[in-house]
């Protein structure tokens, strides 16, 4: 059941960016379109013009979290989106609570937000959510606290610039101080092999197999781009309309005093190219590399005592990110058969075995639990927090049994979201296996 489930989020990763390329492609993009002054909006380039030398990259994005972000690609935004905004393939929508410009287009279409629109069809740039420019035009961080008090969240909290920003940029003034001087070879033996190909990034249009491609010059900026401020105006906190936090990356990072920054594990770099995929909560790859996950048993009478060790190696709490998302242990005990006789949690664990469930809960004014939208006060918060150790006790009835397995299993959403939404795919909706450990017990 679990690599089918894998395959499953596999499969709708091709489906949404294949669905993502008919819409992106009713139009050949391939030229920056203008506003009503005839000037070039770099945000309205769509990723369909980078993938022409970057394809590599491209595919890796265009199966991202980022490039299907939107409440038109992503099936659980868009359910919020649509319960608390409206469509978003209209213009004018506006947050029902508040009557306000929707602040969820800052982070999920910020390419839109910047245009204050909310049909996020109109352009291919504003469907590809967190396309290339979005985040490559980023040019300094101000923070999400706004002088105000308030929080300035998604594209509202950086300068954004009208030229690409990159971790290095083209660094080509030396060539070109070369070709302007005494040297006979117009400077063509400086720099990198690649530096004489046509290359808008050094800030004139270029034609490319029979393309004409736009002029998109680069800047270096390594100061943003190599570092974790060019996550946090999305991932550090999000709270709702009534101040309780919802999202608290950034809070959790800070917690953990680490040094390495988000861009090393979600964006590691093999043969020479960070990977633009930056996998995460969707992503099982990721989610397994998470945990350090054993158990450890011993006779004690009739009893098998059975230790449960976890250890969260992020830099951020286990889960992160959406407030619903949870993990969860399902132990269990079997005798010579594989037949059941024991196990922590009949149903799930959330009800009859709390330990076991690591999730954040958000309540009302009578402490009842309530969904993130309204909730007046943060509930329980039993997730693994940044590099936490926990141990959990079992004491297993020693009578017939022959292995006692643990399993750690990842949601996307808390059971009582699973119950609600019908309407989204079992492959968000279906636990993820992350981690397995088994003891098996020696008739001695």
């Amino acid at each position: 059941m679990i690599p089918n489930q894998l395959q499953s989020r596999t499969i709708r990763a091709v489906i949404v960016a294949a669905a993502f390329v008919a819409c992106a492609s009713l139009s050949a993009r391939l030229v920056a379109e203008e506003d009503s002054n005839g000037a070039e909006n770099i945000h309205h380039v769509s990723s369909e013009v980078c993938a022409n030398c970057h394809q590599d990259i491209y595919k890796q994005w265009q199966g991202s979290m980022h490039a299907n972000s939107t409440a038109l690609t992503d099936p659980i935004h868009g359910t919020f989106y649509k319960q608390e905004a409206g469509d978003p393939t209209e213009e004018g929508v506006l947050h029902k609570a508040s009557g306000k410009y929707p602040i969820c287009l800052q982070c999920h279409a910020p390419n839109a937000a910047l245009d204050k629109t909310t049909k996020l069809d109109a352009k291919p740039a504003y469907l590809e959510g967190v396309n290339c420019v979005a985040c490559h035009t980023l040019a300094s961080y101000k923070g999400i606290e706004g002088p105000d008090g308030k929080l300035r969240l998604g594209v509202q909290s950086y300068e954004v610039a009208d030229v690409l920003q990159g971790p290095s940029g083209m660094n080509n003034r030396l060539a070109e101080l070369a070709s302007s001087g005494d040297d006979l070879f117009g400077g063509a033996g400086v720099g990198a092999a690649d530096s004489q190909k046509p290359n808008p990034h050094l800030g004139e249009p270029v034609e490319f197999e029979g393309k004409e491609i736009p002029a998109l010059p680069m800047a270096g900026n390594p100061k943003l781009m190599k570092s974790s401020d060019s996550c946090m105006g999305c991932h550090d906190q999000r709270n709702n309309p009534h101040g309780v936090p919802l999202c608290q990356t950034g809070n959790e990072y800070r917690q953990s005093d680490s040094e390495v920054n988000c861009i090393a594990c979600h964006m590691p770099i093999a043969d020479g190219l960070a990977n633009h995929a930056m996998g995460g909560g969707h992503d099982p790859a990721m989610l397994k590399r998470a945990l350090i996950f054993d158990i450890d048993t011993e006779t004690e009478g009739d009893n098998l005592k059975t230790t449960v060790f976890i250890k969260n190696q992020l830099p951020h709490s286990m889960p992160t990110g959406a407030p619903f998302r949870n993990v969860y242990l399902k132990l269990t005990a079997y005798d010579d058969s594989g037949a059941v006789v024991w196990e922590n949690a009949e149903e799930h664990p959330g009800k009859d075995d709390p330990q076991a469930y690591f999730s954040y809960s958000m309540q009302d004014d009578e402490g009842m639990p309530a969904m993130p939208p309204v909730a007046t006060k943060p509930g329980d918060d039993t997730r693994l927090a940044p590099h936490e150790e926990r141990t959990l006790v079992y004491e297993i009835p020693a009578t017939t049994v022959a292995l006692v397995r643990g399993e750690l299993y990842y949601n996307l959403l808390w059971p009582v979201l699973v119950e609600k939404f019908t309407h989204l795919p079992k492959e968000l909706t279906d636990p993820v296996l992350i981690a397995v450990a088994e003891n098996p017990i020696s008739e001695d």
